[in-house]
């Protein structure tokens, strides 16, 4: 075969589930949707915005699947807890096996390594192996392949392959390697997956590998007993820090072109880092402790601030440069979906980017993790929002440039924590620029009955204008708290989960689904508002719309008690975590930034 790229050929991908059933592997450089039947869906190498080596979720060729050999079972599986270890599990005809997986950590940025661990839990497993790398989408064929001792070499493009564990395995006529175990009652059998930009010649040891990931998670992911869903809470962690690169920044989703609703051109690629998401998942562990996804979070908003000030993108790669353009992939796409890579937010101007990022250089100044170099940074910002705060911009949804109130009332908040917690001789500065925003936004979009609305030129409801007032935008005796409140759970609620605004007259979800982002915002609106219980409500509502796997998408829904959208997207699970954190009592209930 031909190295060259090639059309890709669909026929060779297995057929997708849905969204719900996919578990997630991820090391912070890249991740791996695993399906219910052993395969790699879904894995980007070497980083997030790199070409996919295993491309079936979107339709394409490159696969590495590890599954029993008898197709009659059932499957299953769990996260040990605070990680991201998976252990997948099938129960079959004749006994039951697992297969413990994971993306070894540390992980390096030019080399993923992929742990897994077959066991024959009761009775003999038999399974079947078959390994496929196709980089660039399934442009690249697997070339040179080769057994050296113990391991297998190859080529995919420009990325080199070893794979150890399948001496036993033969390459087929189809160019992939296929091989069987066979395992008695209680024996296990390790593989190691790696893909790397360079010849690596190191010993794969996978029990040194297994113990060093075990080493990291453990470190990784704090006790959390002192919030209100321990467990639920530590995958949340563990789902940030496998999202996060060394780099310090965050991807919003491992994923790219999953649909929010069929046919209707909405899916996008989030495999970039959003200022926004980065932020709240700063201010969320900020709520909990001085941990180190904050240190992280906030290095990475700082570099960006100092390198680009007023000009600060929505969106960078990991390693800190824009996102491409939107283009197409050779891929079918997910069903419903589309097939795309880059994304077009990267060229817009976002205003609450800055206010979030004040509120989490307060959050650090709180915690005394703030250098001067994050200050100085945090200066930049608030110059930003003095100098573009009155300018139309695209808002948190990324929609048309408007004067839309959540941006302006997100600056608001920022610069009165900024002023409270690290003004150093300037607080009276921000906190006028902060009454000023204020009163301008009141003027223009604070609607006649008291609530806040939209947009200067829009009334409707918003969901997300919760969060900056809860977060302290105006006093909390202010009645338009309490009233936007009620004007969201009138219009935007509905079986206990919450839309982020009206399309037009249409019914909620027939537009598109629930934004688990907003319940827990709603959570946390009533929580600032002392609504003890009701915030309760919206929080377990809104945390049990995850799948088995206990992963959150960006949108539920809810008729068909679905998934949809990219997978698992971040920032839901970060207000899943600052919710836990605050009503656990960590915080003693305070609002940040409160009056």
């Amino acid at each position: 075969m031909s190295g060259g790229p090639h059309p890709v050929d669909a026929r060779r991908a297995d057929s997708p589930w849905v969204l719900r059933d996919y578990a997630l592997v991820a090391d912070g450089e890249r991740g791996a949707l695993v399906d219910p039947r052993g395969g790699i869906a879904w894995l980007c190498a070497p980083a997030w915005h790199s070409g996919a080596v295993f491309s079936g979720l979107l339709g394409g060729p490159g696969h590495y699947r590890v599954r029993p050999a008898d197709d009659w079972n059932v499957w299953g599986g769990y996260y040990e807890d605070g990680t991201l270890i998976r252990v997948s599990r099938w129960v079959t005809a004749d006994g039951i096996v697992s297969c413990r997986e994971a993306l070894a950590v540390p992980a390096e940025t030019d080399r993923v390594v992929l742990l897994r661990q077959v066991r024959a839990v009761r009775g003999e497993a038999l399974v079947d192996i078959g390994l496929d790398v196709r980089a660039e989408y399934g442009r690249r064929d697997m070339t040179g392949i080769r057994r050296e001792g113990e391991l297998w070499r190859a080529r995919s493009g420009a990325l080199h392959v070893r794979l150890t564990g399948a001496d036993r395995a033969r390459t087929g006529p189809d160019g992939e390697l296929h091989g069987r175990l066979r395992l008695p009652e209680g024996a296990h059998h390790d593989l190691v997956l790696e893909i790397a930009t360079e010849r690596q010649d190191a010993p794969l040891d996978p029990q040194g590998l297994w113990e060093t990931t075990e080493r990291w998670w453990k470190k990784a992911v704090p006790d959390c007993a002192d919030t209100a869903a321990p467990r639920d809470t530590r995958m949340a962690y563990a789902v940030l820090n496998g999202l996060t690169s060394s780099r310090g920044g965050m991807v919003a989703a491992a994923t790219t072109s999953l649909p929010e609703r069929a046919d209707t051109g909405r899916d996008y690629d989030y495999r970039y880092a959003w200022i926004r998401d980065q932020c709240y998942a700063g201010i969320a562990v900020a709520a909990h402790g001085p941990h180190p996804l904050l240190d992280r979070a906030v290095r990475f908003v700082t570099d960006r601030i100092l390198e680009d000030g007023a000009d600060l993108r929505p969106a960078y790669t990991v390693d800190g440069r824009p996102p491409p353009d939107e283009h197409p992939l050779p891929l079918i796409g997910y069903p419903g979906g589309s097939d795309r890579a880059g994304n077009r937010a990267g060229r817009q101007f976002q205003l609450d980017a800055f206010g979030e990022a004040l509120q989490l250089f307060a959050a650090a100044g709180r915690h005394g993790m703030l250098d001067g170099r994050s200050a100085e940074a945090a200066r930049v910002a608030a110059e930003a929002v003095g100098e573009r705060w009155a300018e139309p911009e695209a808002g948190l949804w990324e929609l048309d440039e408007r004067w839309w109130a959540h941006s302006r009332l997100s600056c608001v908040v920022g610069l009165r924590d900024l002023a409270r917690y690290i003004g150093a001789g300037a607080s009276a500065d921000w906190s006028g620029l902060a009454d000023t925003v204020l009163e301008a936004t009141r003027i223009r979009c604070l609607h006649p009955e008291g609530h806040w609305q939209r947009a200067a030129d829009d009334p409707g409801p918003e969901a997300a204008l919760l969060l900056p007032l809860a977060r302290g935008a105006v006093p909390p005796t202010d009645p338009s708290i309490r009233l936007t409140h009620a004007q969201v759970v009138r219009r935007l609620a509905k079986d206990g989960y919450v839309h982020r605004f009206r399309h037009g007259d249409e019914p909620l979800g027939d537009a598109e689904g629930a934004f688990l982002l907003c319940g827990f915002m709603a959570a946390l609106s009533a929580h600032a508002q002392g609504q003890v219980t009701e915030a309760s409500r919206w929080f377990e509502r809104t945390r049990s719309a995850c799948g088995p796997a206990g992963l959150f998408a960006e949108e539920y829904d809810v008729a068909q008690r679905q998934l949809r959208g990219n997978l698992p997207q971040g920032f839901v699970h970060a207000l899943l975590l600052e919710c836990s954190a605050r009503f656990g009592g960590t915080s003693g209930g305070a609002v940040p930034g409160g009056w």
